[in-house]
């Protein structure tokens, strides 16, 4: 992969709700990956109060990878999305990387997406199950059905230019999130199909990754029927305003 400054710093904030089992596990994966690839890394982990015990793992994982881990506790379910905002306040890196800690994201990908970055200077690189040889394992029809009508759908409205629009796993330039925070007035499950959105309305240049999304190993989904109808209302809101 191309060369990284010495002086990059790569933030993956992680979002956590009851993921006690899997926490470990991405954390251990996140340090080979960086570490194998020479990348200096830190994680932010935000958790909106687990009362499955998460947040003392947690602070177990801070004492093994130390200096790289770091814990932000919330109180109470507070949203994905607030929980991205809330994590970049904390980080220290000019790059930020955003993800699941479910395995759905496999920190594998890390690397091609930082040269992807590298290569063609984007402002973000998005990780795609629905271009190249990406794709979407462990999922039953119904719910594979949802998701890549849930894209086409908000493609057919918007004209994004961007063939994931509601995949969580993306590198974005600091500086270029930040501001995307301050325009972007989406906070819940429509919050990254906002923010690509906006990004392509204002100029931003975005690459794709193709990646392999695999459904969660431990705990249970946190898609419902709420998330799903919001999604459509955030879509003809976006399609109003852009």
């Amino acid at each position: 992969m191309a060369k990284s400054s010495k002086k990059d710093l790569y933030s993956v904030i992680l979002p956590t709700f009851n993921e006690r089992q899997n926490l470990p596990i991405i954390t251990w994966l996140l340090n080979r990956t960086f570490t194998d690839h020479n990348l200096d890394w830190e994680l932010v982990i935000v958790d909106d109060g687990s009362p499955d015990g998460t947040q003392d793992v947690a602070k177990q994982l801070i004492k093994a990878y130390a200096p790289h881990v770091q814990l932000q506790a919330r109180t109470g379910k507070l949203g994905l999305g607030t929980a991205y905002v809330h994590g970049l306040k904390f980080a220290k890196g000019n790059y930020i990387i955003i993800m699941d800690a479910d395995f759905s994201h496999h920190p594998k990908f890390i690397p091609q997406m930082i040269a992807k970055q590298l290569a063609g200077d984007y402002d973000i690189v998005t990780g795609t199950r629905y271009a190249g040889d990406g794709g979407v394992y462990g999922w039953d029809l119904k719910r594979k059905l949802t998701s890549k009508g849930a894209n086409i759908f908000a493609d057919t409205v918007l004209r994004p230019g961007v063939s994931d629009l509601t995949g969580s796993f993306r590198l974005y330039k600091r500086s270029v999130l930040e501001k995307l925070f301050e325009t972007t007035d989406a906070r819940g499950f429509t919050m990254q199909m906002a923010l690509a959105v906006t990004a392509k309305a204002t100029g931003l240049s975005i690459g794709e990754v193709p990646i392999s999304f695999v459904d969660r190993v431990y705990g249970d989904s946190k898609l419902g029927g709420e998330e799903i109808v919001e999604y459509a209302k955030g879509v003809l809101q976006l399609w109003w305003t852009t």
